[in-house]
Parts: C-alpha cells; structure tokens; sequence
C-alpha cells in the first residue's frame, strides 16, 4: 500500500536501520507480543528516541497502542514507544469474532472510508494537540475515535492496509515528504 502511495518500502530488524529511514509503520499484530520483540531486538527505545525527534510514523491497531502514552485494559507491565499523545483502550470492540466494517468519515477525504476492525483499539482521550481523523458513524459504538493524527504521527485503530483504499497510506506519504520538505 505505500508503495502504491509513491514509497519505497524497507522492513525494520535492528537499531542501526532505524538511521535510514524518512518514516515508519508500526503494523497491527499483538501489540505485547510486538512490544517484547521490539524489547528483545533493541528497537524499542532507539524507536522511540527517534519518534521523539520527529521521525514520522503511522501506527495501526496494534501499531496505534504502541504509539499511544498511555494504554488502558493493558497487561501488567505493558510497554509502549509512545510519542501520541492519547490514552488507547486494547481489544476495545472485542475479540476476534466481534471483528467488523464500517464505512467511516474522515477529515479530509471526500468519499468514505471502508475500514476492517480486527479485535481492534479506540482512543479513549486526545491530548490538546491530537487531531481527531475519524469516529465510527454509526452502531453501538458511534462517536469512539478510530483516528487521529498528532503532529508527525498518524494512528488508526483499523487495518487500512487489508481495504485495497490507499489513501492513508497516501496520507502518511504526503506528511513524510511534507516534513521532509519542512511543511
């Protein structure tokens, strides 16, 4: 999908890749499995150093609580790269079989967006500086923040890489090259 946006793509294993890069993706998966392994490869805190300085980085499900200051219905001892400023709540619309679509409106985008929840986060509360992107319009749950974007970071609480709808990924792109641009 970011190459689809006009990116050229690297995957991230180690601290010393970290120096190359003009932006990051932080992928959905298990955000404590994820978290362990960013602890066990030393990618955490080098991560979260470079975020820190401005790196430009797009986390989603998973990737948006590792973003996130602060995590509510964490597990003990949880941790976090941190840099967004909002409290995210894990597996907030359930587990894996309450999984769903929704069409969403997003600022910015002229046409809705069909997003996939998959035991999925919501922002419980932004900090002053967060920008909320998109609620959930309609359902049980209307009105829970699903994105928001905070500076050089970007988060969505869906996969929006499973749609086929590039367009934040293109998003994401164009504050990279924004940024790198010093707009």
């Amino acid at each position: 999908m970011l190459e689809r946006a006009g990116a050229r793509t690297v995957a991230v294993r180690r601290p010393s890749e970290l120096d190359a890069l003009d932006g990051v993706v932080v992928p959905g998966g298990e955000s404590t499995t994820i978290s362990k392994l960013a602890r066990t490869f030393g990618l955490l805190d080098p991560l979260g150093a470079r975020i820190r300085e401005g790196l430009p980085a797009f986390g989603t499900c998973a990737g948006m609580i590792l973003l996130a200051d602060r995590i509510e219905g964490g597990v003990v001892g949880q941790e976090t790269i941190g840099g967004l400023d909002v409290s995210v709540r894990r597996n907030a619309f359930g587990r894996q079989v309450d999984s769903f679509e929704a069409e969403l409106a997003v600022t910015g985008f002229p046409e809705p967006f069909h997003a996939m929840f998959i035991r999925a986060p919501w922002v419980e509360k932004v900090g002053a500086d967060v920008a909320v992107v998109a609620t959930v319009a309609s359902g049980p749950e209307v009105g829970r923040i699903v994105a928001v974007r905070q500076a050089h970071l970007l988060a969505t609480s869906f996969h929006p890489e499973i749609t086929g709808d590039a367009r934040f990924h293109a998003l994401f792109v164009s504050m990279v090259v924004g940024l790198a641009h010093g707009h």
